[in-house]
């Protein structure tokens, strides 16, 4: 699965997963920060409204109340969707990236169009393993988002976001390229 055919003779799975929509939806949609703001901007109209005489200040609080909620719900069930949705590969040649909630859209990485990687880890566990590009090759930030390095609209970057095990998944991407780069792995040492 999330590959676009069978692998050729000599190339093998070393892992494969897919983001957690849980992480996605506090780090990529920031429904936590959304949520912080909704009930700021609920206190300020309760606050304002206190003077009201009457039930008038319950009903608007109410409205504003749902939208708020309506508004988190969506953007959950976006997160919920693209991580259901997306499956990383890393084989012992390539990056596969299979992702598109409407659209699939199955991105092949070869070891040798990869300039770098880094590794960015959150306090829940996961973390996010950036791809940088080697040479002139880009893919389009629409076509990534949101599996793309965050605020890198000029120059996107391919990210595998939110994963459960991101340290220990960017040790099998390290040692994968380090196998199939051998005389570039010998000329920097170790990463």
């Amino acid at each position: 699965p999330g590959l676009p055919e069978a692998l050729p003779q000599g190339e093998s799975i070393l892992w494969q997963g897919a983001p957690s929509a849980l992480s996605l939806a506090v780090h990529v949609f920031h429904v936590r920060m959304l949520a912080g703001y909704f009930a700021l901007m609920l206190l300020v109209q309760g606050l304002y409204l206190a003077g009201e005489p009457g039930g008038l200040a319950f009903k608007p609080l109410l409205w504003s109340l749902t939208a708020a909620l309506l508004a988190l719900g969506l953007l959950a069930s976006v997160a919920w969707f693209a991580a259901r949705n997306t499956l990383y590969t890393i084989t012992n040649r390539r990056v596969v990236m299979r992702i598109g909630i409407v659209l699939t859209l199955t991105l092949n990485l070869p070891f040798k169009a990869l300039a770098s990687a880094a590794v960015r880890t959150y306090k829940d566990g996961t973390g996010d393993i950036v791809v940088a590009l080697a040479g002139e090759d880009r893919i389009g930030w629409a076509h990534l988002w949101p599996h793309a390095r965050p605020w890198a609209l000029r120059n996107p970057q391919p990210s595998l976001r939110c994963l459960p095990d991101a340290p220990r998944v960017a040790t099998v991407l390290q040692t994968a390229w380090l196998a199939a780069n051998p005389g570039i792995a010998a000329q920097t040492g170790p990463a």
